[in-house]
């Protein structure tokens, strides 16, 4: 909490992105060593100058509510993507605003009404369609990019930010966009260091040792760096500890790998008394995640997860090379051809004339139905209509609309709301370098032929950076498709039916652990059950 001049007021959790940049644009001084602008203050200070329109030259992590005593106006803002949360509810004549819906739901005013369609979607998908929704019908999330503004002229809720990518960078010379990448993402990871270690979640594929090599760069100190592996026995084909192991000891970084198998499916999750302030598939394994995020703690207190490269360097090739002849950008289109035609290589066309012949094996698309959910539910619903319309995010974006609707999609919110989750259990703090504005708008920027093509941006950009063999690494195949999660056979009893009931035809929930198809298309029904008996008690 900060306040300025006896006038303003902020409180949340708040972490800016390129604050120099924001010192000098404010007209502030800054002694470097002692950091008198905490970034609460610094949000302060941009509104004095800039009004309302100051979310517009925000970035970063940020969930907060700022009064204006003057004004009589309070807003509530939540960042561009989503990664802090932030909750709303309005009962009594009053508002409650909030970054914990367990302590808004606790308010006596508030309803505590569950949400049909959010449990609904929780059964089927494991997340909301909607961002705006939550487990209460009452309660709402502020929507990523989204301002709350009250005062005694009303309410106006709406988007502060939208993603707009107008057109492809083009530079004359290639390796100026693994330059620009390079120093983008530099510029990100500086953004994002502690004072101590930063850990990185490491795999042996390009994103994550990308990123690693990226803060030894910024650090210039291997030995802040360190980095973990989690591997999964059934998927040893992949050989993610080698690869990983391999970028380690180019980097000089300190890397513990960590085998996941058993700790996939906690045997006495139900007994634990872990709760989360909605239900999560991530219940049934909280009591490993705490522990592991404890012991990462013991390493570093903040840690980089990889996240963002596959989305947004989307091939998007048909879209691109017709948006190209539409502007008649002829010779582009031609080098187009050309560079696609080179970098897919020998390789990628004798794949592509395999698929095209039949010749290759193909992996059966399974989709998985609810048998125990309940009919009354779905009808009434419209559930299977819901599936068709909403939550695979949208986009009409002329050359790049797959990438960039990517990024418009629920996805994003249930994988943070799945790290804030493992940050309530343990002492960390998880960052997304690649989610930085200014990294992701450039990598949407690149024409996607041919820098989309197998992440060449990466590939190139990390040239004598990291080992050729991971340079030269293909995408990891996919893991097995079935197989029993560990901790025996028996599932739990449940402990809420009757509330279930609502929902879930509950005699036919399969009663053994047979199959990961058969669980994990119950683990939805387990978690909603204990939830459920949570919110009994």
């Amino acid at each position: 909490m900060h306040a300025l001049g006896g006038r303003f007021w902020i409180v949340g959790r708040i972490r800016l992105d390129a604050r120099r940049e924001l010192i000098a644009r404010l007209g502030l001084r800054s002694d470097a060593a002692q950091e008198p602008f905490p970034d609460g203050l610094l949000c302060l200070h941009a509104y004095a100058a800039w009004g309302e329109r100051f979310v517009e030259n925000l970035a970063g992590d940020f969930s907060f509510v700022l009064w204006d005593a003057e004004r009589g106006i309070l807003l509530a803002v939540r960042d561009q993507l989503g990664v802090r949360t932030l909750f709303h509810a309005t009962a009594g004549g009053f508002w409650f605003i909030s970054d914990s819906l367990d302590w808004l739901a606790r308010q006596r005013p508030v309803a505590r009404t569950l949400d049909d369609y959010w449990i609904a979607d929780f059964l089927t998908l494991g997340y909301c369609r909607e961002f705006e929704r939550t487990v209460y019908r009452d309660i709402r999330r502020l929507a990523p990019g989204h301002l709350l503004r009250l005062s005694e002229q009303g309410v106006r809720l709406g988007p502060y930010w939208h993603l707009n990518i107008a057109e492809p960078v083009f530079f004359k010379d290639p390796g100026t966009y693994g330059e620009r990448f390079r120093e983008l993402l530099a510029r990100a990871i500086d953004d994002r260091l502690p004072a101590g270690d930063v850990g990185i979640s490491m795999s042996g594929g390009l994103d994550s040792t990308t990123l690693a090599a990226s803060a030894v760069g910024v650090v210039a100190d291997g030995r802040r760096v360190v980095a973990e592996c989690e591997i999964r026995e059934d998927f040893a084909y992949l050989e993610e500890d080698r690869f990983a192991s391999l970028a380690a000891q180019y980097l000089g970084v300190d890397l513990q790998v960590s085998p996941i198998s058993s700790l996939l499916y906690d045997t006495h999750w139900r007994s634990r008394g872990i709760r989360s302030d909605e239900p999560t598939e991530l219940i049934v394994r909280a009591h490993w995640i705490a522990r592991m995020g404890s012991e990462r703690a013991q390493r570093a207190k903040v840690w980089f997860y990889g996240e963002g490269p596959d989305n947004a360097l989307r091939l998007d090739r048909d879209a691109y090379f017709d948006w190209l002849y539409q502007h008649r950008a002829w010779r582009k289109l031609g080098a187009a051809f050309l560079q696609y035609a080179r970098t897919k290589g020998v390789g990628g066309w004798l794949g592509t004339a395999r698929r095209h012949f039949g010749r290759q094996e193909q992996t059966p698309v399974v989709e998985l139905a609810e048998p125990w959910l309940s009919e009354d539910l779905s009808d009434r619903l419209k559930l299977q209509e819901r599936a068709r319309t909403l939550g695979e995010g949208g986009s009409s974006h002329p050359w790049h609309p797959a990438a960039i609707a990517s990024f418009t999609s629920p996805t994003w919110q249930a994988m943070f709301d799945g790290f804030n989750f493992e940050e309530s259990l343990a002492p960390i703090v998880w960052r997304h370098p690649y989610l930085d504005l200014r990294v992701l708008e450039f990598m949407l920027s690149v024409p996607p032929v041919p820098w989309g093509w197998d992440k060449q941006l990466l590939r190139r950009a990390m040239k004598g950076r990291l080992p050729a063999e991971i340079l030269a690494r293909p995408k990891g195949a996919p893991g097995p498709a079935t197989a029993p999660l560990p901790g025996g056979n028996e599932l739990p009893q449940l402990k809420a039916a009757d509330l279930l009931a609502a929902y879930v035809d509950v005699g036919k929930l399969p009663a053994q652990n047979t199959s990961r198809v058969a669980v994990e298309t119950a683990l939805s029904a387990h978690a909603l059950d204990y939830w459920l008996s949570g919110t009994r008690s």
